[in-house]
């Protein structure tokens, strides 16, 4: 396990989704990399790992990559974990990916939970084809000019085209009524809502009627809109 960086995927709200690989990797590399140390420390917690803890994130990637990636020449292995989920998937590390591939530090992923496989396989839309966003922007002006932008894509397909996109739990309500309002409320629409948790649940229809659950329910907490561009 020599100069080795593993990207190893962590549970997205169940503990129960992580795979046996990842709990070995975990357990014998040097140290671990992550994005907070509350979230790593509780998950390595839970199975009984202790590592040394390297925080990664948006405030310090620059910096923390040039040390790591040292480390790892240095003949040291390490994993990198984001605070859920896939790493790199809307998370730092990429800089650190890309140093390590030019110093021919080999790049391992260890595959396990994804939130975007997860609300797309239980949406029951079709995602054959499909298109990512990913998060828009929070800033209001720029948000709509983004619904807008992609209200005019064409797809081909006689279903349209499905898009994927991710926000805050607090910006739920606020993503839901410009969507109404900007692209219409009888657009298909899915929302995977705290997906592998307690209260997970796939709230299906259009974009008129989800709203509504939203307001009803006082919806907040981490989820995936899935909705049908036509």
């Amino acid at each position: 396990m020599e100069k080795t960086l593993f990207i190893v995927s962590t549970p997205i709200g169940n503990y129960q989704d992580i795979t046996f690989r990842a709990l070995r990797v975990l357990k014998e590399v040097d140290f671990i990399i992550c994005e907070e140390f509350k979230e790593a420390r509780r998950l390595l917690s839970k199975f009984k790992i202790e590592k040394q803890l390297i925080e990664l994130n948006e405030h310090n990637e620059n910096e923390v990559s040039d040390e790591i990636l040292m480390m790892l020449l240095e003949g040291k292995s390490a994993a990198l974990i984001s605070d859920c989920g896939t790493p790199l998937f809307s998370d730092p590390g990429h800089l650190l990916v890309d140093l390590c591939i030019q110093n021919k530090i080999d790049v391992v992923p260890i595959p396990g939970v994804s939130s975007l496989l997860t609300a797309l396989v239980g949406s029951g839309m079709d995602f054959e084809k499909f298109y990512y966003y990913g998060w828009l922007s929070p800033k209001k002006d720029i948000r709509r000019k983004q619904l807008l932008d992609l209200k005019k894509r064409k797809s081909s397909g006689p279903n349209g085209e499905t898009i994927v996109l991710m926000d805050t739990p607090y910006r739920l309500k606020t993503l839901m009524e410009d969507i109404v309002k900007l692209l219409g409320p009888n657009i298909p629409c899915v929302l995977a809502f705290e997906l592998t948790k307690e209260r997970e649940k796939f709230y299906r229809g259009n974009t008129g009627n989800i709203l509504s659950h939203v307001e009803k329910e006082n919806l907040k907490g981490e989820f995936i809109l899935i909705i049908q561009n036509k």
